[in-house]
């Protein structure tokens, strides 16, 4: 059974495994809570170029637009950016903020290289997704966390209905979340790309 973040809850967890499922220009993977780091960890060591952090938010709801009914028709997220990090600031900054970046439910964030443009981001539901225009270097890449391919990879979001929704929540820490992190982040470079239509 997969070990689900803290800040995620799903109706079926005996439906999920650890595997993941090759496509076009990308892997997708359930990855287990206890070995996101160290997958993290090792994307990073595979590179020398330049990484960028994006983090991306639900925006907050004062600052979503209201229709005339007064109702937010329409939802957004805040997508944030550090540029030019190095592997070692890349490397503080998930030993610093690992355990909330992991455990949080309704953040996704990750790291990119930007020279090939190759991503890594963590997404909802323990979802991991690796992109780039030579997925063909990442094999063997999950087997090495113990994380085998399958032909049909079955996630949080194909388990979900009316019924039986999943839900996520904030994690906090010592008392900050990831709301936390823009302001904390901001003389590292952190800021405000674009405010994205869900």
């Amino acid at each position: 059974m997969l070990n689900m973040k803290k800040g995620c809850a799903v109706p079926f967890p005996e439906k999920l495994k650890e595997e993941y499922q090759a496509g076009e220009n990308r892997l997708t993977a359930n990855v287990g809570a206890d070995k996101l780091i160290e997958v993290l960890e090792h994307f990073l060591s595979m590179y020398e170029e330049p990484a960028f952090f994006i983090l991306e938010l639900p925006t907050n709801a004062n600052d979503e637009e209201s229709g005339a009914d007064g109702e937010i028709n329409q939802l957004h997220k805040d997508v944030y950016y550090i540029d030019g990090v190095s592997a070692q600031d890349a490397l503080a900054l998930l030993k610093r903020e690992g355990e909330l970046l992991i455990n949080d439910g309704i953040s996704q964030f990750g790291f990119g290289g930007h020279e090939t443009g190759d991503e890594i981001m963590v997404c909802s539901y323990n979802v991991v997704i690796i992109f780039s225009g030579n997925i063909g270097k990442y094999k063997g890449f999950f087997e090495a966390h113990g994380i085998n391919e399958t032909k049909e990879l079955i996630t949080a979001w194909d388990t979900f209905s009316r019924e039986n929704p999943g839900s996520c929540r904030v994690y906090a820490v010592e008392g900050r979340d990831v709301y936390s992190i823009p302001d904390l982040y901001k003389d590292k470079g952190m800021y405000l790309a674009e405010r994205r239509a869900e």
